[in-house]
């Protein structure tokens, strides 16, 4: 374990320790069993370091990093303003492909409700993203003889909330489906959030955010939520449609860390269109969701630092209708389609052009071995939109890749990136399944590692009197040394 490296999971863990320990130094209060000044001569530097010390090395001799996997399901559907109905559940069966069992599913919705006046500057309506979630849910968990009996009514969508995991003996006591809880941060807990998240499911609501039709939905298996910890569950949306802040176009995003590793999810529908100089519009967007979205920090948070922006995150999958085109002539394109030469398309697509150029640099995505998404003539109709000979009312649309889905972070592996063939809209499904690694920290000594403030060891009497600090810290760090190896286990990353 590298315990110098600032970046390694014991050099994160002593910045937090430094920067907590001196934050209560600064408010403490007077312990009726163990006051540190006890331990002091007025020397608050060599005390501080101290105590990091004894504190960091009780951590690093009792704990070990492991690395865990798991599978996630990245999925993206211009679904063009239409709403779910009975018969989608087919081609929802079809493009989540639940039989393969993925531990989270995360779905990125664009167009969910018309983008017409009254929907882009009126009042969200929660409708459409609710009906959304239920056919979601019924489709994922039906396929493991879960029961869905309960409509999603309610969809979460506070900025600010956060799942917590029970205790292991709670935990074990939860199979049943009676005690997982969800602290929800800015609202009440309604009934049906309730039935949400403790019935008897295989699949649990993590965070719905829908901002007019772009809309994201995170599930996590219910054994993960078992076995890992998750926190600061978060949800961010930012506006860059007409005018530069209508909710037409923009993105909605979640944040959460799973153990030691945080992920950011980023659902976005950026500008349409496919004149010259399109492309910079979109570029824009992309630049200021960046820079805009935020999940801040509130008083309820836990004490595991939380990153702020995109960037911060660990593990970033930004996905959506990203409405890059192809740089190629109608005619030209179609005949390459028909070739099923998609590698010479690809060099003229014009999101890899713009990160040759800067936008998404250092972003990774998988090779596109499947025809263009978009646009499709209707409804129920599996041939692209234009062409020759030309049709009555129809729109003119040179095919492209709009559906896109990217990655950035290390511990990140893509298995298979694939579209669906719903004729639900006029853009096909795109999916990407990954392998993540997350980082996970074990510990038998709970004592040092989950106390909000540092350990009452034993009545100060029984340590040392502060006129002889010295016997005070060794007899000290004997106990932690005595407790530590009273507790050892063994792991195979220790060795």
């Amino acid at each position: 374990m590298d315990n110098m490296n600032p970046n390694s999971s014991s050099g994160r863990f002593r910045k937090w320790f430094k920067r907590k320990y001196k934050n209560k130094q600064k408010h403490k209060q007077p312990d009726p069993y163990y006051d540190l000044d006890e331990l002091s001569d007025g020397d608050e530097d060599e005390d501080d370091e101290f105590m990091e010390d004894v504190y960091i090395s009780s951590f690093e001799m009792d704990a070990c990093t492991s690395t865990n996997e798991l599978r996630i399901f990245v999925g993206t559907w211009n679904v063009a303003g239409r709403s779910p109905v009975g018969s989608l559940a087919v081609d929802l069966d079809e493009w989540l492909k639940p039989q393969d069992a993925a531990d989270i599913y995360v779905l990125g919705f664009q167009e969910i409700v018309p983008l017409k006046t009254r929907t882009v500057i009126g009042a969200e309506d929660p409708t459409e993203a609710t009906n959304w979630n239920w056919l979601i849910g019924k489709t994922l968990n039906e396929k493991f003889g879960a029961p869905w009996l309960t409509p999603v009514l309610n969809p979460i969508s506070s900025d600010n909330y956060q799942y917590v995991k029970l205790p292991d003996t709670e935990r074990r006591a939860s199979f049943s489906g009676i005690t997982d809880r969800i602290r929800m941060r800015g609202r009440s807990r309604t009934p049906q959030h309730e039935q949400l998240f403790l019935s008897g499911s295989k699949y649990k609501l993590m965070a719905s955010k829908k901002m007019v039709g772009v809309f994201i939905s995170v599930w996590m298996k219910k054994e993960v939520l078992k076995k890992y910890y998750v926190s600061n569950v978060k949800v961010s949306s930012v506006a860059c449609g007409i005018m530069g802040y209508l909710g037409n176009k923009g993105s909605v995003s979640v944040s959460m860390s799973i153990e030691g590793t945080s992920f950011c999810f980023i659902a976005a529908h950026l500008a349409s269109g496919e004149k010259n100089g399109d492309e910079g519009r979109r570029n824009r967007q992309v630049s200021e969701i960046f820079k805009r979205t935020s999940f801040p920090r509130s008083a309820n948070d836990d004490d595991n630092p939380h990153p702020l922006t995109i960037l911060g995150h660990d593990q970033i999958f930004w996905f959506g209708d990203l409405n890059y085109r192809l740089d190629l002539e109608d005619n030209l394109a179609r005949y390459l389609i028909k070739k099923q030469d998609w590698k010479a398309l690809q060099e003229f697509d014009q999101l890899r052009k713009e990160q040759e150029d800067g936008v998404f640099e250092g972003w990774r995505e998988g090779d596109i071995n499947f025809a263009p998404t978009y646009k499709y003539s209707s409804s129920n109709c599996n041939r692209y939109s234009g062409g020759l000979p030309s049709r009555s009312g129809e729109k003119q649309r040179t095919p492209a890749w709009c559906d896109r889905i990217l990655w950035y972070g290390k511990g990140v592996k893509l298995l298979s990136y694939f579209r669906g063939e719903s004729k639900f809209s006029d853009h096909r499904p795109v999916s990407a399944l990954f392998s993540t690694q997350i980082e996970v920290m074990k510990s038998t000594n709970s004592r040092f590692l989950h106390k909000d403030t540092f350990p009452n060891i034993m009545p100060p009497e029984q340590i040392g009197t502060s006129g002889n600090k010295e016997e005070g810290k060794s007899t000290l760090l004997s106990l932690i040394v005595k407790d530590t190896e009273a507790s050892q286990h063994t792991c195979k990353n220790c060795s």
